[in-house]
């Protein structure tokens, strides 16, 4: 048989279009091959290159924004403003008021048991422990003498004051100025035109009253 004589069941044009089918299908395989490798590595690498893109780009609220830093600020310390100084105490002039840190109040019973009759009294002493002369109220309002018998109230030196009720004097240092006080045995109150009763016999207690002092508590008893 010529070797050029071309024999076959099927025509010409079906045999060339069976081979051009098959080298597009190498072709094919060929490209998928290759774009399977570079697929790999190529979408880790778009976003490394995006991310990139990102860190480089400014970002453009941030640009507008102040810088803030915080500094933590030392405990706070009390400073003494410029000009401001210590008040020392003022020496004191003779002649003013007494004060109660310069002056010491008592008052002592002349007994202890007073039978029937017998009206109690009291030995007042206020003595200036100061530095210089001053001067205190010793009136019966200023100096009040009060007796209670647990919580009643019997009688003030302060109730229904006649005369003089202000007595200012003078106060040496360390001479005591020095009053007696002589109870009549009476309760006393508010209303002074009403009868005063008599006391019960029974336990009562005097102390004396200035301001910003009071004496110790003198206990006795009425028969």
């Amino acid at each position: 048989m010529d070797p050029d004589t071309f024999r076959s069941d099927i025509g010409a044009d079906v045999y060339w279009r069976r081979r051009m089918a098959a080298l597009v299908g190498v072709l094919v395989v060929v490209a998928v091959v290759a774009w399977a490798c570079s697929s790999t590595s190529g979408p880790d690498d778009v976003r490394e290159r995006n991310a990139a893109t990102r860190q480089e780009t400014p970002d453009p609220l941030a640009a507008v924004l102040p810088t803030v830093t915080v500094v933590p600020s030392p405990s706070a310390s009390p400073t003494p403003s410029p000009g401001v100084a210590k008040a020392s105490a003022r020496p004191r002039r003779p002649g003013e008021a007494c004060v109660s840190p310069q002056l010491v109040l008592s008052m002592e019973g002349q007994g202890t048991i007073y039978p029937a009759g017998i009206r109690p009294r009291f030995v007042l002493t206020l003595v200036n422990v100061g530095k210089v002369m001053c001067t205190a109220d010793v009136g019966p309002r200023a100096l009040e003498v009060r007796i209670t018998s647990g919580d009643d109230r019997v009688w003030s030196s302060s109730d229904c004051v006649s005369g003089e009720a202000t007595r200012i004097r003078e106060l040496d240092r360390g001479v005591p100025y020095v009053k007696e006080l002589v109870w009549d045995r009476r309760r006393s109150g508010d209303d002074c035109a009403a009868d005063r009763a008599a006391a019960l016999p029974g336990t009562y207690v005097a102390v004396v009253h200035a301001p910003g002092l009071r004496s110790r508590k003198a206990v006795f008893h009425l028969r």
